[in-house]
């Protein structure tokens, strides 16, 4: 069994007296793209120098650079062009250059020998697979025992890449469940974000969405509001105690095969179920709202907060 070691990491630097009497800048909300790619780096240099490493859904390997001191294997289906069908989101400023990959297959039958692998690497891909749970069972079989998966995925998108984009999201439970149902031993699971900077993120979209969507654009006063929320986002952002349990851009996941693990058997047809003759339908049974129970919840939290001080 192996384990990777962990970064030694620098003591923070005090903060001057200028920049402890200017504002904060408003930088809620940006910060999703750039902490994925620092975890991700910072993973990648902890496994050891000659480590075999595939890039399952590599794009354009937008990770190569930080794999010089690994055998770098990048494999993706090659269908995607920066256009897609149009729809919602796409990098459509320019066409995806793909021509440089080692594999061209789909990423749940990878044409390479079981076990040839020390670590796969796959971030933003699992929303964009029909069967994510295939390609867990693909990695299983092409790690090692002992061997490093790195993953990430959003816990919450918009519709991107289109039409390869089959779900918008994964929650915690989802790696919980089925890493171990394939053999995997979960080292590491990262929430990345919380609550009040995904609400910041997409309200930076707004202007845009407003425009192509709408037809219509903020006035003014509309865009003095959206600065007023997203300065009350920082701060509770600053002060925030948990609400990534709520939403989060996503998570980063580092977990290891299993020593001896194999890769699972695909899970067999469930059996047929027989009818039964003259059955009359069940009514279904009414569930409280999950949405009414959770503004009921916030509700309670905010009575709970100590009042406002009174004007004089």
């Amino acid at each position: 069994m192996t384990t990777l070691p962990m970064p030694q990491s620098a003591p923070a630097a005090s903060p001057t007296l200028a920049e402890m009497q200017s504002p904060a800048p408003l930088e809620v909300g940006r910060a999703n793209e750039s902490t994925r790619h620092a975890w991700v780096q910072r993973t990648l240099k902890r496994l050891p120098p000659g480590a075999r490493l595939l890039d399952a859904g590599a794009g354009e390997q937008r990770f190569r650079p930080a794999c010089a001191h690994l055998k770098y294997v990048a494999q993706d289906f090659g269908q995607y062009d920066g256009a897609g069908n149009g729809a919602a989101l796409q990098t459509q400023a320019r066409r995806w250059d793909q021509t440089k990959l080692d594999i061209v297959s789909d990423i749940t039958a990878i044409p390479q020998p079981d076990g040839s692998f020390d670590a796969v690497l796959c971030t933003e891909v699992f929303e964009h697979l029909p069967d994510p749970l295939a390609a867990l069972r693909e990695f299983a079989r092409l790690l090692r025992p002992g061997g490093h998966l790195i993953l990430t995925a959003p816990f919450c998108s918009l519709t991107h890449m289109a039409p390869y984009h089959f779900a918008s999201g994964f929650n915690r439970y989802f790696y919980a469940t089925h890493l171990p149902a394939t053999g995997f031993e979960i080292l590491e699971v990262q929430e990345n974000g919380n609550f009040f900077e995904f609400l910041a993120q997409e309200l930076r979209r707004l202007r845009g969405v407003s425009t192509r969507y709408a037809q219509d654009v903020l006035d003014e006063d509309e865009l003095g509001a959206v600065h007023t929320v997203l300065t009350a986002l920082q701060r509770f952002s600053a002060k925030d105690a948990g609400s990534k349990e709520l939403l989060c851009f996503g998570y980063h996941v580092l977990a290891r095969k299993s020593t001896g693990a194999s890769a699972p058997a695909p899970p067999r047809a469930p059996a047929p179920v027989r009818e039964k003759q003259h059955a009359m339908p069940q009514a279904a049974v009414p569930t409280a709202s999950w949405v009414g129970s959770l503004n009921q919840a916030l509700r309670a939290t905010a009575r709970r907060q100590p009042p406002p001080p009174s004007s004089t």
